[in-house]
């Protein structure tokens, strides 16, 4: 019996953190997505921290793979499993999860918030610096560095509203899910 509510739990996870990343598909504006929000999620309710860093990225990465194949195809040359600069998002990715290891030990709706901010700030610095150290659109100066992060403002906003609305979505759901099935409570993998 135990197993299986290991197998429920872990199962309903990772179906909301691949709902999540699927949901990218849906048209949204500029960065107004779930990617801090599904890593900070898979943090908080993995109980294992290579489970709760695997989910999420695999879930990004095939909701990648399909973005990249059908709504952006006309950008790449033939099936695409990776897009240029795609490793500055992941890592921007796995180290938001590892941001909310620290931050979502419990899971308090401020420490919800804080993580989401925190998340949105990470993405945008380390997003942004990646655009900017592929020297393709600004010069590899300190100039073009703080350009870089002046043109990207505009997309903070969103992925602000993106990761606290994904945020309140996703914990808020397994919450509810857990105080309506209680046997969601047990410690998945």
């Amino acid at each position: 019996m135990k197993k299986q509510k290991i197998d429920i739990r872990f199962g309903v996870l990772s179906l909301l953190v691949l709902f999540a990343a699927f949901s990218r598909i849906v048209p949204h504006p500029p960065n107004f997505a779930p990617i801090g929000a599904m890593a900070l999620f898979g943090s908080a309710y993995f109980s294992k921290k290579y489970i709760a860093s695997i989910i999420p990225v695999l879930s990004m990465w095939l909701s990648d793979v399909v973005i990249n194949n059908t709504i952006y195809a006309q950008y790449f040359d033939g099936f695409t499993f990776f897009y240029q600069g795609f490793y500055w998002t992941y890592l921007a990715f796995i180290i938001i999860g590892v941001l909310g290891f620290f931050l979502l030990k419990r899971t308090k709706p401020q420490n919800i918030l804080v993580a989401s901010l925190s998340a949105s700030i990470l993405f945008f610095i380390i997003s942004n610096f990646g655009v900017w150290a592929s020297g393709t659109m600004y010069p590899n100066t300190l100039s073009g560095l703080i350009t870089c992060y002046a043109a990207g403002l505009p997309f903070l906003k969103n992925t602000l509203l993106g990761d606290m609305v994904y945020s309140s979505i996703l914990f808020g759901v397994f919450e509810f899910a857990q105080y309506k099935f209680p046997i969601l409570k047990t410690s998945s993998i």
